[in-house]
């Protein structure tokens, strides 16, 4: 069963008094809330990936903080722009004003201007939105990945296409570490079958201009093109790639952001691949999205249901899974990654997750999806 997508954008006026809002819910035992740090787009044109993010990771602990006996555990939030520069210093402020963990932070470049301040003072770093092998080797402590990796996403869509007899495929890649980590995936992928990509092109971070990649990727005339980039410029690189005649497939990976794909592609999203490493937010077969959108109902607007925003639910409960069992009870880093660790082939709605003391990447779920004109998406 696929159900429509939400077609709601949510300012970041919205976003702001969501996160603000939470700091409002009356604290269990008169503890202080233990407080995430967040660093993500939340202006630009990779906004709605922090948005949605975030308000389904707010929409959980919303939930969860109206138990009886709980700790709140809040979201504070600061905009990036999916701009390293503005994360690392983002960074840098949360720690100094000693946040109990980072978490849900959005993208590669971003992440990895991260990753070093928080491996340096040892705050535990939980489930960035990203899946570059870049930030799972080497192996940190501190570092917890929820999502399977890039390189799980472009071997699924290289047996794909390969498996239909498409052996000419181009890549259209952002150029930055993300655009790397996604182009790495899918050379290691077609290497395999004796096969390289037929033609590259970049484009830059933050940016849609997409002419010189067109042309470059059209004069190779590839079966199909993987697309590793954020919604604004993958949109605008499909819309010019049919207008130049072309009609090849795009693979696209989950990064992408499929709501925002969508929306800004409207009928000409129609047949458009993306791989998705939570399960579809709109099949009601499945128990995870049955409880992520009874509860986007119930909140009657502070979230929309889509891939993006589920993972953020998704995210912040096994965050509180590992909370709940750390050792004594006690809300401290170390008995957040003690509890985290303990957390083995556990089921969250039919979502395995599965952590250990020497692996902290939680799942390889990958599964292929398409858009169609009517604003659908069918897995």
């Amino acid at each position: 069963m696929t159900m429509q997508l939400n077609r709601r954008h949510f300012s970041i006026a919205t976003a702001a008094a969501a996160t603000l809002g939470g700091f409002g819910i009356a604290r269990a035992q008169g503890d202080t809330p233990l407080v995430l740090g967040q660093s993500a787009p939340f202006t630009g044109p990779a906004a709605q990936l922090g948005i949605q993010f975030h308000q389904g990771a707010k929409l959980f602990l919303d939930q969860y903080n109206a138990q009886p006996g709980q700790r709140d555990v809040v979201i504070k939030n600061l905009d990036d722009g999916y701009e390293p520069d503005r994360c690392a210093a983002n960074t840098q402020k949360l720690i100094g004003e000693d946040v109990f963990a980072l978490f849900g932070y959005i993208g590669t470049p971003t992440s990895l201007a991260a990753l070093p301040l928080a491996v340096k003072d040892k705050v535990p770093f939980i489930a960035p939105f990203t899946g570059a092998m870049s930030l799972r080797e080497p192996f940190h402590r501190n570092v917890f990945h929820l999502r399977a990796s890039y390189n799980d996403e472009t071997a699924l869509m290289v047996k794909q296409l390969t498996h239909l007899g498409m052996k000419k495929i181009a890549v259209f890649y952002q150029n930055d570490a993300y655009g790397k980590a996604g182009l790495d995936g899918v050379t290691l992928a077609l290497a395999q079958q004796e096969l390289k990509p037929v033609a590259l092109a970049t484009v830059e971070r933050n940016s849609a201009d997409v002419a010189a990649a067109v042309k470059t990727i059209m004069a190779s005339q590839p079966a199909a093109v993987v697309q590793v980039g954020a919604y604004k410029a993958c949109a605008a690189f499909i819309r010019e790639m049919r207008k130049a005649g072309y009609g090849g497939v795009f693979f696209n990976l989950s990064f992408v952001g499929t709501q925002a794909l969508a929306d800004e592609l409207g009928k000409e999203a129609a047949g458009v691949m993306v791989t998705q490493v939570v399960p579809s937010p709109y099949n009601q077969a499945n128990a995870l999205a049955r409880e992520f959108t009874e509860a986007v109902r119930k909140a009657g607007g502070g979230a929309s249901a889509n891939f993006s925003s589920m993972e953020g639910y998704l995210a912040a409960k096994v965050l509180t899974e590992g909370l709940r069992r750390a050792p004594g009870g006690k809300g401290t880093r170390d008995g957040l990654i003690a509890g985290l660790e303990s957390i083995e082939r556990q089921q969250f709605g039919g979502f395995e997750v599965s952590f250990s003391s020497k692996s902290h990447v939680a799942s390889k779920f990958v599964e292929l999806s398409m858009l169609t004109a009517d604003g659908r998406v069918r897995t």
